[in-house]
């Protein structure tokens, strides 16, 4: 049996997500794909109890560093727990958020830098990244007001300011420019109905290029 495919979706708080991850999800069962879908961080029992942690407000802050090693603890208990096994299967994972946002949120949002989160991404995933990424890109005002009109209070990350979800769409654009293969941008402050267009054309054509064999 062939391996899986990994597809990860990425973007800042009120970006769509949630969304886009079923109409992706929808085009890949469409094509005859097996989907697991996950999300980070969470996926299993300990990584969702670590999400509790990392989203729950507190009066006393957390420190960068340990902010980033919450992620990859989970990250590691999702990888071996979920990810992996299911890409041995040959399902194809399809994962809310992945490294890219510890890029984005720790390595540029708390500025903690690449060098720290490019060595736990190494030790944790070794060799493995996703086939695909696809990115969601919206002005941080923007997002950050869809956030608040969902209601509820607000999460540790999005209770940030503009400036920090600033460097996080930064860094996220960086990560695409660096790697144009991997990466597939979309504008997801357009009409939802453009976004969703948007989505469908491009898995379309990404699979159409996983079938002819096409990088």
């Amino acid at each position: 049996m062939s391996r899986g495919r990994f597809i990860t979706l990425e973007g800042i708080e009120g970006a769509g997500k949630s969304t886009a991850m079923t109409l992706i999800q929808d085009c890949l069962e469409k094509a005859g794909k097996t989907v697991v879908r996950t999300r980070e961080p969470g996926g299993t029992a300990l990584g969702e109890s670590v999400r509790q942690l990392l989203l729950q407000p507190s009066d006393a802050p957390m420190s960068p560093k340990t902010e980033a090693l919450l992620m990859f603890a989970a990250r590691a208990e999702h990888l071996d727990k979920v990810i992996e096994p299911a890409l041995q299967r040959g399902n194809w994972v399809l994962c809310d958020r992945f490294t890219d946002a510890s890029y984005a949120y720790q390595g540029a949002g708390r500025q903690l830098g690449t060098a720290a989160i490019a060595a736990l991404e190494q030790w944790v995933q070794g060799a493995l990244r996703p086939d695909l990424t696809i990115l969601l890109d919206l002005p941080p005002r923007q997002g950050l007001e869809r956030a608040a009109g969902r209601g509820g209070p607000a999460d540790r990350f999005e209770s940030e300011n503009a400036v920090f979800f600033q460097r996080i769409r930064q860094a996220y654009l960086d990560r695409v420019h660096a790697e144009p293969a991997r990466y597939r941008c979309i504008d997801a402050g357009q009409p939802l109905e453009a976004v969703r267009s948007d989505l469908h054309n491009t898995m379309q054509d990404w699979l159409q290029q996983q079938a002819g064999g096409t990088p």
